[in-house]
């Protein structure tokens, strides 16, 4: 969709096409630097490969989305090719089986099922379905939910779900329309009901973490996980009740999801309206130390563009409005076009650090960013 048609100035395409620009030499560079490796956060201003150190790992998928999304704009083969090279290496990851959690949606969105997406690949449709099918087994009839992760120290988890796996469950719908088997849209949709009702609080913040007895489905308790304790407002959470249930609109009509994804934008722009556009980890934790994640900003503005192509015109100027000032703060204060390091946007953050700020550089606010920017101009296409 051209910005345009979002109800904004032809002045922002120009803008939106000078960052593309930029993104695409930098992205390049990165390319031929990792060759096969698959990047999570540089060190010493490069990427590892994340891949060998855990190819089980959730975020090993947004490189080849970013390098598809780039294929799809702009018709580029290289990125065809080296995209392809995560998706054949996340083949170890069905293997090693054990270290898969509720995250495979963002593993193979972004990989097979984007590859399927564009090219028809039929042995990416093979992969995108095992993927789903392990989702699928995540599920808990009796609580209606997917559990979130694996067993550690403190126990099996069993009931454990976790505001994240909103965007996940896109693999689901996918599966669903590939298929035509509705089994795969019943657990999508009860589970985002379950979300809805549990993680989304009434006045649209969200909680991080909801346990569940596995047993009964009865919510016993709720954790600030990456966040800053109980009862916070951790911000990337936030934003993946915006995008997630945005997506859950989009894949299924229902207009609460929309409602809910409109609720939990407005909080989120509540707060960083009040902090030019900028994103603390947490809006509810101490006002100092101060602790940001521009991660969390740049999720939001797909999601909020997203929530900008569903709504009447009446209401699209504020939700694209927003976004673009958001990308814009991005692009004028954390963004790094140097060709010669690894990682666009700066100043992530994983979690809130109880010990203090620590600011990384993170693949997926890269992938969003480029999102983001896509779809202003129109060249994006829908990964989830």
């Amino acid at each position: 969709m051209q910005i345009t048609k979002l109800g904004t100035v032809p002045d922002e395409n120009v803008w939106a096409t000078n960052v593309l620009s930029k993104l695409q030499k930098k992205i390049s560079a990165e390319m031929r630097r990792l060759s096969t490796d698959i990047p999570y956060i540089p060190v010493n201003g490069h990427y590892e490969d994340e891949g060998s150190k855990d190819i089980t790992w959730w975020t090993n998928g947004f490189w080849a989305g970013m390098l598809w999304q780039l294929y799809h704009a702009t018709g580029d083969k290289d990125y065809e090719t080296y995209a392809r090279f995560s998706e054949k290496r996340l083949d170890d990851a069905f293997t090693n089986f054990m270290g898969l959690d509720h995250d495979v949606g963002f593993m193979w969105l972004h990989t097979a099922v984007a590859d399927y997406r564009l090219t028809k690949h039929e042995r990416s449709l093979a992969r995108g379905l095992h993927a789903a099918n392990l989702l699928n087994g995540r599920y808990n009839p009796i609580g209606k939910f997917i559990k979130a992760w694996n067993p550690d120290e403190s126990g099996d988890r069993n009931g454990w779900v976790i505001i994240d796996s909103m965007m996940n469950i896109s693999l689901l719908y996918w599966a669903r329309d590939v298929t035509n088997d509705p089994r795969y849209d019943y657990i999508a949709r009860t589970h985002a009901d379950t979300v809805m009702q549990n993680h989304v609080r009434a006045d649209g913040s969200v909680n991080h973490i909801c346990i569940f007895d596995p047993k009964t489905g009865e919510l016993l308790e709720t954790r600030g996980g990456q966040g800053y304790g109980v009862g916070s407002s951790w911000s990337r959470g936030q934003a993946w009740a915006i995008y997630g249930f945005a997506l859950s609109y989009v894949h299924t009509h229902d207009q609460r999801y929309l409602d809910t994804a409109k609720r939990a934008a407005h909080y989120f722009l509540a707060n960083i309206e009040r902090n030019d556009y900028e994103s603390l980890v947490d809006f509810r934790a101490p006002k100092d130390p101060i602790q940001i994640d521009t991660s969390a900003a740049a999720i939001a503005a797909c999601g909020l563009l997203e929530i900008g192509k569903q709504v009447p015109d009446l209401e699209r100027q504020l939700y694209v409005d927003s976004a673009l000032k958001i990308l814009k703060h991005l692009d004028e204060n954390n963004a790094d076009y140097n060709v010669a390091t690894d990682g666009i946007i700066t100043d992530g953050s994983v979690q809130y650090n109880q010990n203090g700020p620590k600011r990384d550089r993170i693949v997926y606010a890269d992938y969003f960013f480029v999102e983001a920017i896509l779809r202003i101009l129109g060249k994006d296409f829908l990964i989830w």
